[in-house]
């Protein structure tokens, strides 16, 4: 071999390795709650399974301990947090091409908080960086972890939320530029925070207190050349100024409890969300019919629980140690945003300043039947829906014209976590255990109904050209190159 061949092939070599090198570096990642900016979308991932079940195309499988947290991707690594048979919080990182584990945190947890089913203790989604695994957990605040190696870096204690309707904790981080972002919408002191993520300090707190118990994600817009972070919650979608934490805008049409999270696309947001009753059901309602034990129409001390007492005694105007009528929304509900139930559909263009509820709200459907709790996803043009019953809808995202409206989709049951896209396909994950798969697109055509052998309340993740599913204690990667 002549000298020059041989620098030919050693120059040859580099750069395969070189490109080979960046299609690693490249691979695609679902960072958090439904992937990048929770809109629920792949755009890398192709050839992914139509027919599986949790023993059909399991490329691998591992057994977590109890949660509902999704899982998260990123740098060839998939996350997971569960809960032990032995109480501990568990943090869990694998190989998420071979599902080797590649570490395991467990914490002391302390004494949990009361927790409505079907929500768990380890409810809380993950966030990722190349470097880091950022993780809440009620008792434990917000803490950072070695993507490598599982360290705690640094750990954040936070106030335990408290929920009148006892709920739970469900709330997730996100990660934006060098910033941690957590919003807490609790019944009792909610805020909107950023860490710095490489330490943990804080960069600045906004209280929010119009706000009732909700668990939206907060979702980035970029609009008008300004980027802000824009949180759905009681009655309002608001903007922040990312650098300092300052309210820029407000959209004042959302309802009383929004669980779901909004979908950014350009600089349009989406909202959908159902919150029981008509639009006069203001909390007292709700109270009344979820907390008044013996029903005889008022609240005492004993039915609320004592972190509440304060605000209680707020309320008791005419201090008779009970809370009735009016006195009842004085009391937890702000008076500047006295909002009800209702269902909405609502497409909403980022940006403005101030009060923009009637310059930026682009289309309302409000009589249409999203889900309470799983959010909506868009994706082509197209904006789709499911609720309990498997009860599904789709419209057009630029003009919210329907393409169909109130479809089964042949999986009866409540539904939780979130559908997700990819590949020219939508998966749908029911809390019966049943993923159902179906073509994405204006019509309704269903592809395959596949069981993954127990609950399911997280929503699945996507990543080179696989889907990763949560269920209630296992963790499945599925493949088409699986067997």
């Amino acid at each position: 071999m002549t000298h020059n061949a041989f620098r030919n092939i050693k120059i040859l070599t580099l750069i395969c390795g070189g490109l080979f090198f960046t299609g690693q570096a490249g691979a695609e990642d679902w960072p958090q709650f439904r992937g990048h900016n929770a809109s629920g979308v792949s755009t890398a991932s192709k050839h992914l399974p139509v027919e599986f079940s949790f023993d059909n195309k399991v490329l691998w499988s591992a057994t977590l301990g109890k949660g509902i947290a999704c899982p998260v991707i990123s740098q060839g690594r998939v996350c997971a947090t569960a809960v032990s048979d032995d109480g501990k919080f568990v943090v869990s990182c694998f190989d998420a091409a071979s599902g080797k584990q590649l570490w395991r945190r467990e914490l002391v947890t302390g004494k949990l908080p009361p927790i409505m089913p079907p929500n768990e203790q380890a409810s809380s989604t993950p966030a990722l960086d190349d470097h880091r695994a950022y993780v809440y957990f009620s008792t434990l605040g917000l803490m950072a972890f070695d993507l490598n190696d599982g360290r705690l870096l640094w750990k954040h204690p936070l106030p335990q939320p408290s929920y009148l309707m006892g709920w739970g904790a469900a709330t997730s981080p996100i990660v934006f530029e060098d910033l941690l972002i957590f919003n807490q919408d609790d019944d009792l002191a909610p805020f909107l925070l950023a860490l710095d993520k490489a330490t943990g300090n804080v960069r600045w707190k906004t209280p929010r207190p119009e706000m009732l118990a909700g668990y939206a994600v907060p979702v980035i817009c970029t609009a008008g050349g300004r980027t802000d972070i824009v949180v759905a919650g009681t009655g309002k979608l608001k903007g922040y100024d990312p650098h300092t934490g300052k309210e820029l805008w407000s959209c004042n049409t959302l309802l009383r409890t929004i669980m779901t999270t909004p979908v950014v696309v350009d600089d349009l947001i989406y909202v959908t969300a159902q919150s029981y009753g008509d639009t006069a059901r203001v909390l007292k309602y709700a109270l009344l019919q979820w907390k008044d034990t013996n029903q005889d129409g008022k609240l005492d001390k004993s039915e609320v629980d004592p972190a509440f007492y304060k605000k209680f005694a707020e309320g008791d105007r005419n201090n008779d140690g009970f809370l009735v009528e009016d006195e009842i929304d004085a009391a937890f509900q702000a008076p500047t945003n006295m909002v009800g139930g209702g269902n909405i559909l609502q497409a909403i263009r980022g940006g403005g300043r101030g009060d923009v509820s009637k310059t930026h709200l682009l289309w309302n459907l409000d009589d249409k039947s999203p889900s309470n709790i799983a959010s909506p996803l868009v994706v082509e043009n197209c904006l789709f829906v499911v609720k309990k019953g498997g009860i599904s809808a789709n419209y057009n995202a630029t003009t919210g014209a329907t393409f169909w409206g109130k479809k089964r989709i042949r999986n009866f049951g409540n539904y939780y976590g979130s559908p997700v896209a990819g590949d020219g396909k939508i998966y749908v994950i029911g809390e019966n255990g049943f993923l159902v798969v179906m073509e994405q697109g204006p019509q309704l055509k269903i592809l395959a109904k596949n069981d993954m052998g127990e609950s399911c309340i997280a929503t699945p993740a996507i990543a080179n050209g696989r889907i990763y599913v949560r269920t209630l204690n296992k963790l499945y990667c599925f493949s088409a190159e699986a067997k």
